[in-house]
């Protein structure tokens, strides 16, 4: 079995810098490069694209909302057509950011509040997809898998990959539990491992209710500001590749199917 191991990075600007993101792709199998809006700037983005590149490690845009105060997890009211333009806008940056490099980019994955809200409003997504299409239209669309992220991506027929998170927990409709409420966040590296194992195995997220959600298991995303996050990602590494799994950069896919 194969699966896709990545983390969100190129998360500092000017002379601030956040994660350690040399040490994370030495992990990771794709990474997801901020684009200037939530995070990250033209400079972060070339050196995280370099590096990763020469890692030969997965580039992915990663769009979200312009709010470098709130680090892009603050929900915005937004006209479709300016989440159509705002997306095509960051992933055309990254792309070309990625040439200048060397390298090009393979996926897209939403940010912070624009994913949530995405994973629940079909309409929003398929804006956002459809911005992010417009600019490449055989990128792959990363999904929070088993949401309207990923009803979007089947409506208008795209490559698609599922994602499932090591460190967040997950309400019983396959969303995130919200920051700050209880089983929110994954800190122990042991227990985020054994987590993923079990999720890619039964290819079903478990929510934190008990419930067991069918769901495309294809990448594995964990979050690379956290101060655990090097250590979650080699313990969830060495339990997948222990339990017989290959690591690779994501295929995506077309269609239905969780399997």
């Amino acid at each position: 079995m194969e699966i896709d191991l990545n983390a969100d990075m190129g998360e500092g600007f000017g002379d601030w810098s956040m994660g350690d993101d040399a040490a994370l792709l030495d992990v990771v199998t794709s990474a997801n490069v901020a684009c200037g809006f939530h995070a990250g700037d033209w400079d972060t983005m070339a050196a995280t694209m370099a590096l990763a590149h020469r890692n030969e490690v997965g580039i992915g845009a990663h769009p979200g909302f312009p709010d470098l105060q709130g680090f892009g997890r603050r929900r915005m009211a937004m006209s479709r057509d300016a989440v159509r333009n705002m997306v095509a806008y960051q992933v055309g940056a990254a792309r070309g950011i990625a040439a200048s490099v060397g390298a090009s980019v393979r996926h897209v994955k939403l940010h912070g509040a624009l994913a949530n809200m995405a994973s629940e409003d079909a309409d929003l997504a398929l804006s956002a997809y459809e911005g992010a299409l417009s600019v490449d239209p055989d990128v792959i669309l990363l999904v929070l898998a088993g949401t309207a992220q990923q009803d979007a991506a089947l409506t208008l027929g795209a490559v698609w990959a599922g994602e499932i998170f090591a460190d967040r927990g997950y309400n019983a409709d396959a969303t995130l539990v919200a920051r700050g409420r209880p089983g929110a966040m994954v800190h122990d590296p042991e227990e985020a491992a054994a987590r993923m194992v079990r999720f890619v195995r039964d290819g079903a997220i478990h929510a934190t209710d008990g419930t067991r959600i069918p769901a495309a298991c294809d990448s594995i995303c964990l979050h690379g500001d956290g101060p655990e996050a090097v250590a979650i990602a080699r313990a969830v590494r060495s339990a997948l590749e222990a339990a017989g799994m290959t690591l690779r950069p994501m295929r995506g896919r077309r269609g239905e199917g969780v399997g």
